[in-house]
């Protein structure tokens, strides 16, 4: 496996999508590299839901709840969202 190019104190913003229905649901400033398994909820830039959790064209829930190292989070659902883009650097 290949290693990303984004260190860890790295912030980029990237696009969060459903994998049904490609409906934005996030615009969200990422950090580290990696896969996009959790959103803190301090690094949602905008929020696109209208159903906390839930796409707000297809319903399909894409995450839980959780808290992570002690910060409230979205934990994605596997397979449910797609990410768009790194937006460069902030």
């Amino acid at each position: 496996m290949a290693k990303s190019k984004v260190g860890k104190n790295d912030f980029y913003t990237i696009k969060v999508v459903c994998a049904k229905c490609q409906a934005e649901l996030y615009k969200y400033r990422k950090e580290g590299g990696g896969e996009l398994i959790k959103c803190y909820v301090s690094g949602i830039i905008e929020d696109y839901t209208t159903q906390k959790l839930h796409c707000p064209k297809c319903g399909q829930q894409f995450a839980r709840e959780a808290m992570v190292h002690g910060r409230p989070a979205y934990k994605i659902i596997r397979g449910k969202v797609r990410v768009i883009g790194h937006h460069g650097k902030s």
